[in-house]
């Protein structure tokens, strides 16, 4: 065998396990959830067998897996108290963010140049943003609170004749901090501002009213609610436009060109509806194992100077969601001892690699070391009392050898 088919056969082969290594509990719900062992039956047919382009609908196959984005699209609407023809597919939130934020401000070049947004908005609606100011829009970036929320009256003195986009998302990624959507929505229909609301982290997991709050444009994520990765959604106020910025075969009423993928919206539409089933019962005993967690933490033996801070604002915030900073530890040698005990993280997954502290948790007024020795645990489904005490244990030991000497 050649040493190139050797290596792709290697890196292909099943992990070495091992009967004595112990399943770490997974904790990183916010980054990631584990896809419904419901929602992979649903997809099964689409993948192999149903497995026609929904857009060729001159023949039964076409037509069979057109039936079934339709069907959902229809689930996914009824979800959300919209309309079918409100709901744009596209792969995830990032996409929709893309579209949403560039698509009504290319659409609106001749109305205003003017756009706000928040300094803990995650990566997919800053970016969007600053590729805009590059291109000329001027751009408010407003800060929040130590608390982690925006204050409404900063919103308003901010707003001018030619804003034409303000985009606060709902629940922050790494705090689980949850805006006041309904009064931002209310202050930028006053102004006649479009609303756009990243509600990744939110959709599956918080009652969601998008005719009572008012939103013009929300994005979600399957995989953030137990769906499959790789889909998604933008929920558009009717007789809002948007200029595509995928350009091809116009599918999706011309807003989003490309394939649509039958088993991932199937996948969506089913996972959305899990989530919105449980989402009550899910929520009061995920609260319950996060408030234990923080009262674990409470009663760890912190070694001398060492403080522990929660970060965010316990009123209003994700159930599943807490954030603590450890005072007085490095954070580089605290997630390296825990790396192996428990699966959680110092924040956002999409900036976790570059190694920068959080800008989230910098907006909110911590230290560049405090931001470092952050962490952040996801509770899911599968989450149990045993999980919340094994990760207690966990950081209790890693605690003592992360301390500064």
């Amino acid at each position: 065998m050649s040493p190139d088919l050797r290596l792709h056969r290697d890196m292909f082969a099943p992990l070495p396990t091992s009967p004595s290594r112990q399943t770490i509990p997974y904790l990183d719900h916010n980054a990631t959830t584990p896809c419904d062992p419901a929602v992979v039956e649903a997809m099964a047919p689409y993948w192999s067998q149903q497995f026609a382009n929904p857009s060729q609908r001159g023949h039964r196959p076409g037509l069979v897996a057109a039936m079934a984005v339709d069907q959902a699209r229809q689930t996914v609407a009824d979800a959300l108290g919209v309309a079918p023809s409100q709901v744009i597919f596209t792969s995830g939130a990032t996409e929709a963010n893309n579209l949403a934020i560039k698509g009504l401000c290319e659409q609106r070049l001749g109305h205003g140049r003017h756009l706000v947004t928040v300094a803990t908005e995650h990566a997919a609606v800053l970016e969007p943003c600053r590729y805009l100011e590059r291109l000329g829009f001027a751009v408010t970036v407003l800060p929040v609170r130590p608390d982690g929320r925006l204050a409404l009256e900063a919103l308003t003195a901010t707003l001018q004749p030619d804003t034409v986009l303000v985009s606060v998302m709902a629940a922050n990624n790494e705090t689980g901090v949850l805006q006041d959507v309904e009064a931002i929505a209310a202050l930028c229909r006053e102004r006649q501002v479009a609303y756009h609301c990243d509600a990744a982290q939110a959709c599956g997991h918080l009652p969601m009213d998008l005719t009572g709050w008012g939103v013009d444009l929300l994005s979600l994520s399957g995989h953030k609610f137990y769906g499959p990765k790789g889909v998604g959604a933008l929920v558009v106020r009717p007789g809002l436009v948007l200029a595509p910025q995928l350009h091809g075969g116009g599918q999706e009423g011309g807003h989003r060109s490309g394939t649509l993928s039958p088993p991932l919206i199937v996948g969506l539409a089913k996972a959305l509806t899990l989530a919105l089933q449980d989402q009550k019962e899910r929520g009061q005993r995920l609260q319950a194992l996060r408030d234990r967690l923080w009262h674990g933490f409470n009663g760890l033996q912190f070694p001398p100077g060492v403080e522990l801070l929660r970060n965010g604002c316990p009123p209003h915030s994700l159930p599943h969601t807490l954030s603590v900073a450890v005072r007085g530890v490095d954070g580089a040698r605290l997630h390296g001892q825990l790396r192996r005990r428990v699966a959680l993280s110092s924040g956002s997954s999409c900036s976790s690699t570059s190694g920068k502290p959080s800008h989230v948790l910098r907006a909110m007024g911590r230290s560049a070391a405090e931001a470092a020795a952050s962490l952040r645990f996801g509770l899911g489904r599968g989450t149990t009392a045993a999980d919340i005490d094994q990760a207690l244990a966990a950081v209790q030991e890693a605690l003592e050898l992360a301390a500064y000497g």
